[in-house]
C-alpha cells in the first residue's frame, strides 16, 4: 500500500508543539494509522489507533480525547458516524476528518457535523504536525483559566480610542454576548451586518478579550484594494515577483502571526484569490508571491465581515462555500440602528460627550432635550450608528453651551421616508415574529407620537398631557421607557 506521507516533509517551520494532547487515529489502512502514530508520538503526543470504526466508536463515548483523526471512508463504520459520536460525547474535542476523495460536498458536510478541519490524502509528516500544532493551540487556549468578562458600555481597543459597545436592545445584547463567548476561542468568526453597525468594532472587542489580545489585530479591507494589490499585501512577495518588487516582503498574513486577521467586506475577494486564502485556512502554510516554496507556517485567527447577507453571497457566486463554512464558524449578525431604538438616547448622550470634549474642551454639553431624542429615534439612519455619531459630532461643533439642543439643531442629511412595506410599516418591524413585531409596533407608534405630541405641545409637558388626554404621570412613564429624559424640558411646566 502506498505511503501517505509524501517525500516533501522538510517544513521551514513548525509550530510549538505545546503540551502533548491526547490523540486517537481511526483509518482502517494500516500503513497511514502506524505512520500518523510514529510522527505523533515522537511530537510528544499520546496516541490511541484503531482500524475499526466500531471500536473507536466505544473509545470515544468511554474515553476523553483531546484530537480524533478519523478516515471518512470507512466500513460498515464511517468516519462521519465517528465524528457525530465524539462531537455528541465530548462537546470540546476536535475531530478532523481525512479522506483520499477530497471533495467540497463531502467536506463541507463533515464541517456542518462539527468537524475542525478536514485533511486530504496523501499528506506530508510536515503537513500533518502544522495541522496538530494548529489543533495544540486551540485545546491549550481552551484549557487557559480566564477571569470572567465583564460586561461594559465602554471598553478601549489597542489605539486608544472609545470603544462604544452601547445598548441595551436584546439583539444588541445578544450580539454582544455572544462575542464574549467566543472571544475567549480561537473560533473563526464571520460578522455580517449593513454598513455603520459597527462590525470592525465587535472585531476590536472580540481580538482585546482573547488570549491574543498581546499580539496584532491586523485589519485588512477587502474592497479598498486592486485584486493584485490585495494578493501582494496579504501574502507579501519576493523580490523580482514583479516590476518594482526590489526586497523580500512579508504579507499582512505573517504579520497577524499569533495575532488576529480581520478581512472586511470579505466578499469583494475574488474567488482565485479565496482559494489561495482557503489553503491557509487548510493548513497554515503561506507562500509569498513568486516564492516557489512555503515561506512562512502562520498561526492565525480569523474574524471576517460583511454588509451581505453571507449564504446569499455564496448563492451568487461571490463567496466560495467552503470558505464560507471555514470562516463561518461562529456568526454574529448586527442589527440596523432603526431596530435598536431604545439604543439611540444612549449613543447619543455618549457620543455628545465625547465630541464635546473632543471639539470644546471644557465645561459639559448641552442636553438634548425629550423631543430631540424622540426626533432622534424617529430618523431612518442609513447610516446607523457611524452616521448617528456623525450627526452628534455636527451638533457639538455648532452647538451653544448656553442652551439645549433642540430638533432644529438635527441635520437632516437624507429626509427621505424610512423603508415601508406596502402596508405602510416600517419594513424592519415586518422582519420579526408575531410578538415581537407587535410589540416594536406599539413601541414605534408611542415613539411617533411622543414626537409628534411634544412639538405641538412646544415642550410644555403639562400642555402635551391635555393634548393627548392622560396625566403627566402617564406621559412621564412613556418618556422614561423610550429613553427620554424627563429634567430637561424645552418650556415650562404650567
Amino acid at each position: 500500500m502506498t505511503d501517505p506521507f509524501l517525500s516533501d516533509s522538510s517544513s521551514s517551520a513548525v509550530p510549538d508543539k505545546g503540551t502533548g494532547l491526547r490523540i486517537l487515529v481511526v483509518d482502517d489502512d494500516r500503513t497511514l494509522r502506524e505512520g500518523c502514530a510514529s510522527v505523533l508520538q515522537m511530537d510528544g503526543h499520546t496516541v490511541t489507533a484503531t482500524g475499526r470504526g466500531d471500536e473507536a466508536l466505544e473509545m470515544v463515548r468511554r474515553r476523553r480525547f483531546d484530537l480524533v483523526l478519523a478516515d471518512l471512508y470507512m466500513t460498515p463504520i464511517s468516519g462521519m458516524e465517528v465524528l457525530k459520536a465524539a462531537v455528541e460525547a465530548h462537546k470540546d474535542v476536535i475531530v478532523v476528518v481525512m479522506t483520499g476523495n477530497p471533495s467540497v460536498a463531502s467536506s463541507i458536510e463533515a464541517l456542518r457535523a462539527g468537524a475542525w478541519d478536514y485533511l486530504p490524502k496523501p499528506f506530508s509528516a510536515s503537513h500533518l504536525q502544522v495541522l496538530v500544532g494548529r489543533a495544540a493551540h486551540a485545546v491549550n487556549a481552551s484549557k487557559d483559566t480566564r477571569e470572567q468578562i465583564k460586561p461594559s458600555l465602554v471598553t478601549q481597543n489597542g489605539a486608544g480610542e472609545p470603544m462604544a459597545l452601547l445598548g441595551v436592545s436584546p439583539s444588541f445584547k445578544k450580539a454582544v454576548e455572544l462575542a464574549q463567548k467566543v472571544a475567549a476561542t480561537d473560533a473563526s468568526v464571520m460578522i455580517s451586518g449593513e454598513s455603520g453597525t459597527g462590525k470592525e468594532m465587535i472585531a476590536q472587542f472580540i481580538h482585546k478579550h482573547s488570549r491574543r489580545t498581546n499580539r496584532k489585530l491586523v485589519p485588512i479591507n477587502c474592497a479598498a484594494l486592486p485584486d493584485n494589490l490585495l494578493e501582494s499585501e496579504m501574502f507579501g512577495y519576493r523580490k523580482g515577483a514583479f516590476t518594482g518588487a526590489d526586497r523580500d516582503k512579508p504579507g499582512l498574513l505573517e504579520v497577524a502571526n499569533g495575532g488576529t486577521l480581520f478581512l472586511d467586506e470579505l466578499t469583494e475577494m475574488t474567488m482565485p484569490l479565496q482559494a489561495k486564502l482557503l489553503r491557509v485556512l487548510q493548513d497554515g502554510v503561506v507562500r509569498r508571491l513568486g516564492s516557489e516554496t512555503q515561506d512562512a507556517v502562520v498561526d492565525v485567527r480569523f474574524i471576517s465581515a460583511t454588509n451581505r447577507d453571507p449564504q446569499e453571497a455564496v448563492q451568487q457566486g461571490l463567496l466560495r462555500e467552503d470558505l464560507f463554512y471555514r470562516l463561518r464558524v461562529v456568526p454574529i449578525k448586527l442589527p440596523p440602528l432603526r431596530k435598536r431604538l431604545e439604543d439611540i438616547p444612549l449613543l447619543a448622550e455618549f457620543f455628545l460627550k465625547r465630541s464635546w470634549e473632543r471639539h470644546r474642551h471644557s465645561g459639559p454639553p448641552p442636553a438634548l432635550t425629550p423631543e430631540t431624542v424622540t426626533f432622534l429615534q424617529s430618523r431612518p439612519w442609513r447610516g446607523n450608528v457611524r452616521e448617528l455619531q456623525n450627526v452628534i459630532e455636527h451638533v457639538a461643533v455648532i452647538a451653544e453651551g448656553n442652551r439645549p439642543i433642540t430638533p432644529d439643531d438635527i441635520p437632516i442629511y437624507d429626509d427621505g421616508p424610512a423603508i415601508v412595506e406596502q402596508s405602510g410599516l416600517p419594513a424592519a418591524i415586518m422582519d420579526d415574529s408575531f410578538h415581537v413585531a407587535k410589540d416594536n409596533l406599539i413601541a414605534h407608534f408611542e415613539q411617533q407620537y411622543l414626537s409628534r405630541l411634544t412639538t405641538r405641545a412646544g415642550g410644555n409637558m403639562s400642555k402635551a398631557a391635555r393634548l393627548a388626554g392622560v396625566d403627566r404621570t402617564t406621559l412621564y412613564r412613556l418618556m422614561e421607557k423610550h429613553g427620554v429624559r424627563r429634567d430637561v424640558l424645552s418650556g415650562p411646566a404650567d
